[in-house]
């Protein structure tokens, strides 16, 4: 039978770095002396909570079975956790509780193809879909031309299919496509470890959260940060190869295909009357007419 990971150390390590993020004048309690650790104590959290200082400490070390939902939200507001922060918290106590059934293992799901359609109609934006461990799943043709260099990468699996973090830590080129590449990072990590709240059994996942942390120093290091973004959206810098400086728009959205997994489809758009919308249109052109120069078997036209 398989192994199920060990929570604790995610609840530990998730609760020191929020904690050690906090000073005590950003919670009103008075400072004196030397503090010989970043941020607030374990027994100021406690008192901020309204619990006791070993009740507290044995939280931190992992042992959150049976908490109830109260204390553990008077935790969130005492470590003053965001709405992701606050899911992810919830997330590893649900993942914490006993279950005598073993965790069926997640099986990839295939994109309806109204999905597929839905995307097609998107002439003038780019639209894409990906599922929890970041893979693009299904885009529409002007999706595919932007992020050329993610559907070209070496990175991409056997089947062909981009993953955005192993593109982002894996391969030498992506600091030169997006202008924000640390955000990029950040922000791909937080993803990723919300994920891993969400679906701790999920073999897929953690196959991939190890082969970063095995190949990339940078990814380790934002791992152990303890970061968590479940919605995000705003604007990104690119330096397409084809099309040059672009300022999108993008806004994720969530698609609820199945229940046994979470997809987005997320859309990039520039603001109207820019070069960037200019841009975005000449790239749409171009990525119209390779479109049609293949036939929907694959093969090209004669």
């Amino acid at each position: 039978m398989e192994r199920l990971p060990d929570r604790r150390a995610d609840i530990r390590d998730f609760l020191a770095t929020r904690r050690a993020k906090i000073t005590p004048e950003q919670v009103g309690l008075p400072t004196s002396g030397r503090r010989r650790v970043p941020g607030l104590r374990r027994e100021e959290v406690a008192v901020l909570a309204g619990v006791s200082t070993e009740w507290y400490t044995r939280l931190e070390k992992g042992y959150i079975n049976g908490v109830s939902e109260d204390v553990l939200d008077a935790v969130a507001g005492a470590l003053q956790l965001d709405d992701d922060e606050r899911t992810y918290l919830f997330d590893l106590a649900r993942a914490a509780q006993p279950s005598s059934r073993t965790p069926r293992r997640r099986k990839a799901v295939d994109v309806p193809p109204r999905v597929q359609w839905l995307l097609d109609s998107m002439t003038l934006s780019a639209a894409l879909v990906t599922n929890g461990r970041l893979d693009i799943v299904a885009a529409n043709a002007l999706a595919r031309a932007l992020f050329a260099p993610l559907f070209d990468s070496e990175t991409t699996d056997a089947r062909g299919r981009p993953n955005f973090a192993r593109y982002w830590f894996l391969d030498r080129g992506a600091p030169d496509f997006v202008a924000d590449w640390d955000g990029a990072l950040g922000a791909t990590v937080a993803l990723l470890r919300a994920e891993a709240g969400r679906y701790p059994h999920d073999k897929a996942l953690r196959e991939l959260i190890g082969e970063l942390c095995t190949m990339s120093a940078e990814f380790r290091t934002l791992w152990a940060d303890h970061d968590v973004r479940i919605h995000h959206g705003g604007v990104k810098q690119f330096q397409h190869p084809d099309a040059g400086p672009l300022e999108l728009v993008y806004q994720p959205l969530d698609l609820p295909i199945s229940p046994r997994e979470v997809h987005s489809l997320t859309i990039y758009t520039a603001e109207p009357g820019t070069p960037d919308e200019d841009r975005l249109k000449l790239l749409a052109s171009w990525a119209a007419t390779k479109s049609k120069e293949i036939s929907p078997t694959g093969d090209r036209d004669s």
